[in-house]
């Protein structure tokens, strides 16, 4: 405020100091502005934030705004003042400074130094922008005195101030040229030597990068070709994208060196060494490439076959093993796994061929490891057709071995069959009477044909699954040669235990048959002794000869039915004689002279009978005689009484009688 109010007149001190002093603390002044404007936001936030200090935080503001807007007031009174005052002196002062501040700066473009290097064309391009900056500057403040000159009222004065005004305008037009010019010539001289940097700094960037696309280094795994891959896969992307860079150096290079100076020159062999270094380092790039994907092949195939290699060993530690199951249940178990497993290995024949595909690459590549690859390759093909010969044998061995059990089984349950057939056939049960071993026997002739269908079916196919393991070439065909004797062993001791049962069922049913028959024929014996009293009965209740006659006939037909029943007992007696011997012998023996002495007994009977018969016959045949005698001599008598003379019919009659 001090400093805004001085008026003094001090005449040892210039006016036009004064003015620029002030002009100085004006400008500070409209910097302060801001800070003013950032103290009325936080007095706001204040208020906002602890309502309790507004009062006092807004009459504080309030004091600041007043003192502010005082200072402000007299500082652009004070430039009023010192401006209406001394006007026309003040005009022709910043005229004169600025004269001589054209002056030196002419100067300063009368000196031509277009710079060493890069960094000095640098600075004076900054030198330069200065001295514009400064014109432009000076321009302004030639178009605010002219509008202040305007304004001066006496004439002596107008014509001190446009002298001085002429001059400053005509040095502001003679350098506006070498301005430009002097800018022309630092911008071509910083192309120069910016190209030549460039130049540079592309040459060292391609040496630095062109050990890496020049390397002998290939990798020895599979994992270290990748690494080197993916380095020389980016330093192709860096170098797809640094391209543009280099050919736009290149070009700006090529503009230069077009030109005749000693510059281009250098320019020039610089612009050549690159291009040189550039093909260089991306031809060797591509070459990199090239080689590490036929090394990356190489490697993949060397990765691919140690993996094929350890899986067919291990599947080789598979088929070399000798379980072959302990009951038919595991090793079928063991031989669907081995089926399974021989799928599997008929399924790697892909991966072998993909694995021979490879290798066929490699070799019409020329890969340097060539012929050990093919090598190689031999070795695992020998290894996958030995492996596929393992699983084979393998294979083939669990087969024997389930036949082998299954066959086992078969044996077993054949043998137990034939074991609980034998207990049948071995009974010795032979029947309590005619009708039980009739029963035995019919059984027994169902069970027999049933065991002989069945049994010889079963049999067979034990004897051809034997055959054929033999004939197979199984490991243990002694010992399945072994159990095929023992079935077919036991089959033939059935089939004679079957047959010396129906024998004996035979010849039981043949002594029941007997016995039985011999029952029948006594009994039927019996039946006649019985009827023979009623035809001796029938003797005195009828007088008809020919009905005693016909009665007789049929007594005698029937029992004449039993002599061939009597001869096929003699015969069965005789037969179960040579057959039977002890008390059954005996028991035949008394049983057919019960029989005999029965019929015996009958015939004798039937022979008093038919005497008896024959007796009566003739007696009642006399019987009549005589009564028709009688009768015809009662009647000759009579006819002798009445006088008539006997027929010749009745007297044939009479003599027929």
């Amino acid at each position: 405020m001090l400093m805004a109010r001085d008026t003094s007149r001090d005449e040892t001190q210039k006016l036009h100091k004064k003015w620029l002093k002030h002009q100085t603390f004006m400008a500070e002044l409209a910097q302060n502005k801001e800070w003013l404007d950032k103290i009325e936001k936080e007095g706001q936030r204040l208020m906002q934030e602890k309502p309790e200090m507004s009062a006092l935080v807004k009459k504080k503001m309030e004091e600041i705004r007043e003192c502010w807007q005082d200072l402000e007031s007299t500082t652009q009174a004070k430039a009023r003042q010192l401006f209406e005052a001394n006007r026309a002196d003040l005009l022709v002062q910043s005229y004169s400074s600025l004269d001589q501040r054209l002056e030196q700066l002419e100067g300063q473009l009368a000196y031509v130094d277009y710079g060493q290097d890069l960094t000095t064309v640098n600075k004076q391009l900054k030198k330069l922008q200065t001295m514009e900056c400064q014109m432009e500057e000076w321009y302004i403040e030639v178009g605010e005195l002219q509008a202040h000159a305007a304004s001066i009222p006496q004439q002596g004065q107008v014509e001190k101030v446009s002298e001085k005004q002429a001059g400053v305008e005509m040095r502001i037009v003679r350098l506006i040229e070498p301005l430009k010019e002097r800018r022309r010539i630092l911008l071509a001289s910083k192309e120069v030597h910016q190209v030549g940097r460039d130049l540079e700094d592309e040459i060292l960037w391609i040496k630095e990068h062109l050990p890496v696309a020049t390397s002998q280094e290939y990798g020895t795994s599979l994992q270290a070709v990748q690494q080197l891959m993916k380095k020389n896969q980016s330093l192709q992307r860096e170098l797809q994208g640094h391209r543009g860079r280099v050919e736009d150096v290149l070009e700006r290079a090529g503009v230069i060196a077009s030109i005749r100076s000693p510059e281009a020159d250098s320019i020039r062999a610089g612009m050549e060494q690159l291009h040189q270094l550039w093909e260089v380092l991306w031809t060797e790039t591509e070459h990199r490439q090239l080689r590490l994907d036929v090394m990356y092949q190489a490697q993949q195939y060397y990765f691919d076959a140690g993996e094929v290699e350890a899986w067919l060993s291990e599947q080789e530690l598979h088929m070399m093993n000798e379980e072959t199951g302990k009951d038919e249940a595991s090793t079928l178990q063991l031989l669907k796994k081995q089926l399974a497993l021989q799928q599997t290995i008929e399924d790697y024949a892909e991966t072998i061929g993909m694995l021979s595909q490879q290798c066929r690459q490699l070799l019409e590549l020329r890969h340097p490891d060539c012929e050990q690859i093919s090598k190689h390759q031999s070795q695992i093909d020998r290894l996958y057709v030995s492996l596929k010969d393992l699983a084979e044998e393998r294979k083939s061995r669990l087969e024997q071995q389930y036949w082998l059990y299954q066959l086992n089984r078969e044996v077993d349950e054949l043998e137990q069959w034939i074991a609980e057939r034998e207990v049948i056939a071995s009974s010795t049960e032979l029947g309590q009477d005619f009708e039980h071993v009739t029963i035995l026997q019919e059984k027994f002739t169902e069970f027999a044909a049933e065991t002989g269908s069945l049994g010889q079916e079963r049999v067979t196919a034990v004897n051809q699954m034997v055959d054929e393991l033999i004939d197979y070439g199984h490991t243990d065909a002694a010992t399945i040669a072994e159990w095929k004797d023992g079935v077919n062993e036991a089959w033939a001791d059935l089939l004679e235990l079957m047959e010396t049962r129906g024998q004996m069922l035979a010849a039981s049913h043949q002594l029941h048959k007997f016995f039985s028959d011999c029952r029948e024929v006594l009994a039927q014996i019996e039946d006649k002794q019985r009827r023979l009293p009623e035809v001796r009965a029938c003797q005195g209740g009828t007088s008809n000869t020919s009905t005693l006659q016909r009665l007789m006939q049929t007594f005698e037909h029937d029992i004449q039915l039993l002599v061939t029943q009597i001869r096929q007992l003699q015969e069965s007696a005789a037969q179960l004689r040579t057959v039977y011997a002890g008390e059954k012998a005996e028991a035949i023996a008394m049983q057919e002279h019960e029989v005999m002495q029965a019929w015996k007994e009958l015939l004798v009977s039937c022979e008093d009978c038919r005497m008896q018969i024959t007796t009566a016959t003739d007696k009642l045949r006399f019987f009549g005689m005589v009564r028709d005698q009688l009768m015809w001599i009662d009647s000759i008598i009579c006819q002798i009484g009445t006088g008539e003379k006997p027929s010749h019919l009745d007297m044939e009659q009479n003599k027929g009688k």
